[in-house]
């Protein structure tokens, strides 16, 4: 997959696609990942990107031209174009999933008041946001965007069954139904730890029971903290 970034503080994404899964993606060229500076797509002097919005209003709004230039450069027949915003919809993990099998993403970031309505119009695919809450910028929700759907690609995990069973992974909880569920306990050694124990059934070697036992913790943890999830 290829991920290019518009933003206009490529430096914020150094330590996170610099370290640990990202970074060896990358350097197993199984995903590239370009940053763009918006301000390279301006053409005046002082590499304008920004202005006060027509109408009046407080903060400055990003223009419509140099989104526009960064897209038709950047742009291609496999690509989908994410506008990254606190107004578009709440990113899931069915959503990373099916981006994860995507060719090209193009992540275009905001700053300051918003963009020029004509970005929202005519130039994005889709408009991405990780929750109910403004921040300063959108390059923290787009790190945290490119982290979900990049660990899904096949190779980027070492055990690709990783993704398989885990939080949020659609579950058959009863005959014909299945539900997105929180994933089960896990534990490592020591087995007693301050009179704390391994579940004995994790002990005993039976995979079939092993098996229905996660799968029943995962409804009871998933019915005690995320409710929500199953109705």
């Amino acid at each position: 997959m290829k991920v290019d970034i518009v933003t206009l503080f490529p430096k914020m994404f150094a330590g996170p696609f610099d370290e640990s899964i990202i970074k060896r993606a990358q350097e197993r060229e199984i995903i590239e990942i370009t940053l763009h500076d918006l301000r390279d797509f301006a053409h005046d002097p002082r590499r304008t990107v920004d202005e006060r919005p027509y109408g009046g209003g407080a903060g400055m709004v990003i223009m419509v031209e140099p989104i526009y230039e960064a897209v038709q450069k950047l742009k291609t027949k496999d690509s989908k174009v994410i506008l990254v915003t606190p107004q578009g919809q709440p990113f899931k993990q069915n959503m990373a999933m099916d981006l994860s099998k995507e060719k090209h993403l193009i992540f275009i970031t905001g700053h300051y008041e918003g963009f020029d309505e004509r970005i929202r119009e005519h130039l994005v695919d889709m408009e991405l946001s990780i929750g109910d809450y403004v921040l300063t910028g959108g390059e923290l929700p787009t790190m945290v965007m490119v982290d979900a759907i990049t660990r899904l690609i096949p190779g980027v995990l070492k055990k690709e069954e990783a993704t398989v069973f885990e939080t949020f992974a659609e579950v058959e909880i009863e005959k014909g139904k299945t539900k997105k569920v929180l994933e089960y306990p896990q534990y490592t050694k020591p087995v007693d730890f301050k009179g704390w124990k391994v579940p004995e059934i994790l002990m005993g070697g039976n995979h079939p029971e092993i098996a229905k036992w996660k799968k029943e913790e995962s409804v009871k943890r998933t019915r005690a903290k995320r409710p929500d999830l199953l109705e």
